[in-house]
């Protein structure tokens, strides 16, 4: 990964375009979050139903805060604990923020950050979101390599970035969405991280 594929991957993103791209899990697809066409586009890729979520991913914490100040301090101090790294936390979104990955509950945001290094060290470079999702048919396996996508998949985007091999196991999935009143989080979906890693991270942050 280069500082070059870095900015090509972001020219793709500000036009609507679409993207596959390495991330500290599996490879995923990425497209403006804001863009109807893209998040179309991403869709119609996996053979997802548009009621379905996906999530905002930013390529730095302190951007995600920034962009969501609606967040109560509790609620970052969480996000703090536990980013970057291979989680998708579900977080309040009061505001509506980022629409297009919300589903039908627009009062529910899917956040990603990555902990991006060795050979992906300059994607951290990256200062936009990006709406994600994992770049395989739904329900279908996680890439660890771009081999692995499948051709109507890899042929169907507007560029391809290889990172090599990944992880290949899928973030763990944990909802955050009653932390601030309640201090009580839920592991939605085992991943990466196991159930107790994540408890351990937010043990003080309560």
């Amino acid at each position: 990964m280069t500082p070059e594929d870095v900015a090509t991957f972001e020219r793709c993103i500000a036009v609507g375009g679409l993207a596959l791209f390495p991330s500290d899990t599996v490879y995923g697809l990425a497209t403006e979050p804001d863009s109807k066409e893209g998040r179309g586009r991403l869709y119609e890729l996996k053979g997802r139903s548009l009621g379905v979520p996906a999530a905002v991913m930013f390529f730095a914490l302190d951007l995600a805060l920034e962009a969501l100040p609606q967040l109560g301090p509790r609620t970052r101090a969480a996000l703090g604990a536990l980013l970057p790294g291979p989680l998708t936390v579900l977080l309040p979104n009061p505001a509506g923020r980022y629409p297009l990955a919300c589903g039908p509950d627009r009062q529910r945001l899917g956040l990603r950050v990555p902990e991006l290094s060795g050979a992906l060290a300059p994607l951290s470079a990256v200062k936009w979101p990006v709406l994600q999702s994992s770049a395989n048919r739904s329900g279908g396996p996680d890439p660890r390599r771009v081999e692995d996508v499948e051709d109507h998949i890899r042929f169907g985007v507007d560029l391809q970035l290889d990172g090599g091999t990944l992880p290949g196991v899928a973030s763990t999935v944990v909802d955050l969405t009653g932390f601030e009143v309640s201090g009580e989080h839920a592991v939605v979906r085992v991943g990466a991280v196991p159930a107790a890693a994540v408890a351990a991270a937010l043990t003080g942050t309560v």
